[in-house]
């Protein structure tokens, strides 16, 4: 059984920066692509990026238009670990952050539709000044 935690979150200024980790533990996480989603208060819970395992030479990374340019996905194998760095934070970044596992390749489809099995317990990031 894969187990996620998110760490990371926090309050920031708009502008700033956060860097949310994703340790996975229980199993091998390798070949299991790593999503992120954000849910904010009211709204529907929205996957924002992923990146594939090692099956994927390609090391394929998925970023939606709200993120792009200013978030960005990673991973450590030795770690265990995936890693979204979060740059130029805005207001409508606030909500409750979460990663989640699934043994496919990283696509838009599993993001949009959040077709993932394992889940973290969520880490809240608020932008406020």
């Amino acid at each position: 059984q894969l187990m996620l935690v998110e760490t990371g979150g926090g309050l920031v200024q708009p502008g700033g920066s956060l860097r949310l980790s994703c340790k996975a533990s229980g199993a091998p996480s390798d070949y299991y692509a790593i999503g992120w989603f954000r849910q904010a208060p009211g709204k529907e819970r929205e996957g924002i990026s992923c990146i594939s395992g090692a099956d994927d030479r390609d090391g394929k990374t998925i970023y939606v238009d709200s993120v792009k340019g200013r978030f960005t996905i990673s991973r450590d194998k030795a770690a265990n670990t995936a890693y979204l760095q979060m740059d130029n934070l805005k207001p409508e970044d606030t909500a409750v952050y979460y990663c989640a596992a699934v043994l496919a390749f990283c696509s838009a489809d599993n993001l949009r539709y959040l077709r993932y099995d394992y889940w973290g317990q969520g880490t809240q990031v608020s932008v406020s000044s």
